[in-house]
């Protein structure tokens, strides 16, 4: 419950189909299993700049559903990484748009925004991507950045 009120607790979560953001949605659903919170899985989208340019040729781009694809990828790693009998509720938000802008907009209100690190190696490991970094500068609540298991 959040200390604020009698409310549960709101976790956003930031999910595009990486492993990372499979194991940031893993860690938002055990966290609010300890605290009573339910988890918001957010997945934005958007367009590609160069629709309708070869190697597909005029037009093929431009009839996609990216929205639906989106709303399809979010559903996977949902079905994947939540235990539908679980006691932790899970919604599913799709929104067009800059990816950092939406998890944002998405955590306003709420208690946490929890989100994935591409599993770069070496020195670059080290670094945050730029969905991170505007995430973690911006928010307006707590940030956790989940690195994806190593593997082994």
């Amino acid at each position: 419950m959040s200390s604020r009120d009698q409310t549960p607790g709101r976790i956003v979560v930031g999910v595009d189909g990486s492993p990372s953001s499979s194991a940031a949605l893993a860690w938002a659903v055990r966290q609010a299993g300890l605290t009573g919170a339910c988890v918001e899985a957010v997945i934005a989208w958007h367009a590609p700049a160069m629709s309708g340019a070869a190697p597909f040729g005029p037009g093929v781009l431009d009839d996609w559903d990216y929205g639906a694809w989106a709303a399809n990828a979010l559903s996977r790693v949902i079905e994947q990484t939540v235990d539908p009998d679980g006691p932790v509720r899970v919604s599913a938000t799709v929104r067009e748009g800059n990816t950092a802008q939406v998890l944002l907009e998405a955590a306003n209100g709420a208690d946490l925004l929890v989100v994935g690190s591409r599993g770069h190696r070496g020195f670059a490991e080290a670094m945050l991507g730029s969905v991170g970094q505007a995430c973690v500068h911006h928010a307006q609540c707590p940030v956790v950045i989940v690195r994806e298991p190593k593997a082994g």
